[in-house]
């Protein structure tokens, strides 16, 4: 009789792009010795659109409907930095019930994402019932969606100088019962979930990001705030109304994948004390600046070109972008959302660089790995909280 051998060299296994907890199509190639990652190497670019291209060969308002697709659960914050762009750039004022509108959606679009990140993650690492909890939740964020902008996930609702359309009737009063709503879906949550023991061993000291190690790989967003880093863009940049409201930075010093998750349970309650603010406050006026539709039209403008004499509708072009580079940025729930923009007097961008949370955040992912068991890739790439559309474009 043959006895079998044990092997003692490693083994190269394949993780994903397929793996049902991958979050999208991302290939992790793990070295193993029995149960230890040896090494990792995360393989990018299966959901690569050449987002960046179609940018720079489209009018922002023509952009617009196609930048939801980057990260597809906070398509809000995706709208919000294509358009905040060209408003710096042609200093364009937004009045301020528009910015209280954007606020409101911001905040709403950021539970919406958090609440996706915690349902999986537990799924994750073994809780099945709160996969099942969150989506009772969002659907209701969608339901307010729909009826504010008409779609629930591509909204296509955010425009240059202010939103697409003012709040429909009745609709403020919806949004003020789904925040006292959701308050007690969130205490149910930390009841079942903050103090479960197996919750706990899987994710207590796993993943540990130290402050400096955080600035080092330029994390941002929850990632950076659960290593003990109070930095948070609404505070630092000051961008839209964020000033007038009453809401604190989450943050947590022990860097591991338990802080991070709590960093994001208490952003949703904090998300919920701005919207109820806003909601109360919310001022009266026109919620676009119609101003920018009249002035910097194009004097000779390229639709008049021979190539676009055979597009039967003719797209209906912008003001130019002024011939300037910027960065600007927004916190998004994964972390800075920046794009970087330079305009060449032109209807189109000339070079439209996005930067995404998410592909900057999963820089760190091999070094959190090494040296810890298989199952902890998981717990570590859940607590990272990645959306391929935006890490591949």
């Amino acid at each position: 009789m043959t006895v079998p051998a044990t092997r003692k060299d490693l083994m190269i296994v394949n993780m994903g792009p397929h793996h049902p907890s991958m979050h999208g199509v991302l290939r992790l190639i793990v070295t193993l010795d029995g149960e230890d990652v040896i090494d990792c190497e995360p393989i990018l670019g299966y959901l690569h659109r050449g987002m960046e291209k179609i940018a720079e060969n489209r009018t922002i308002v023509q952009y617009l409907p196609y930048v939801t697709r980057w990260d597809y659960l906070a398509t809000m914050f995706t709208e919000a930095i294509t358009v905040n762009g060209p408003e710096q750039l042609g200093n364009i004022q937004v009045p301020k019930r528009a910015s209280y509108i954007r606020v409101i959606m911001l905040e709403l679009s950021r539970i919406a994402s958090h609440l996706l990140w915690l349902g999986p993650f537990m799924a994750d690492i073994g809780a099945q019932t709160p996969f099942f909890y969150i989506f009772r939740e969002r659907e209701l964020i969608y339901d307010l969606f729909e009826a504010a902008t008409g779609m629930r996930m591509m909204h296509n609702f955010f425009r240059i100088g202010g939103v697409a359309a003012d709040l429909p009737y009745g609709w403020i009063d919806k949004c003020l019962d789904f925040c006292d709503y959701f308050l007690t879906g969130v205490a149910e949550y930390k009841k079942l979930i903050t103090r479960n023991p197996i919750f706990l061993e899987r994710v207590e000291g796993v993943g540990i990001i130290g402050g400096e190690e955080a600035l080092n790989w330029s994390l941002s967003g929850p990632m950076l705030r659960a290593s003990g880093i109070q930095w948070d863009l609404r505070k630092v940049d000051h961008y839209e109304c964020y000033d007038e409201f009453d809401w604190e930075v989450q943050w947590q010093k022990e860097g591991d994948s338990l802080a991070r998750y709590l960093v994001r349970l208490g952003e949703m309650t904090e998300s919920i004390k701005i919207i109820q603010q806003a909601l109360e406050g919310i001022p009266g006026g026109p919620y676009e600046n119609l101003e920018i539709r009249r002035f910097d039209r194009v004097k000779d403008p390229k639709w008049n070109d021979f190539e676009y004499r055979f597009i039967s509708k003719k797209p209906s072009p912008t003001f130019e972008l002024a011939k300037q580079e910027l960065y600007v940025r927004v916190e998004a729930p994964k972390g800075e959302l920046g794009i970087f923009l330079i305009g060449d007097q032109s209807v189109f961008p000339w070079r439209w660089k996005i930067r995404p949370p998410g592909f900057i955040n999963l820089q760190i992912l091999p070094q959190l790995v090494k040296r810890m068991k298989l199952a902890d890739i998981m717990t570590i790439l859940g607590s990272i909280d990645i959306i391929m559309g935006e890490v591949d474009r």
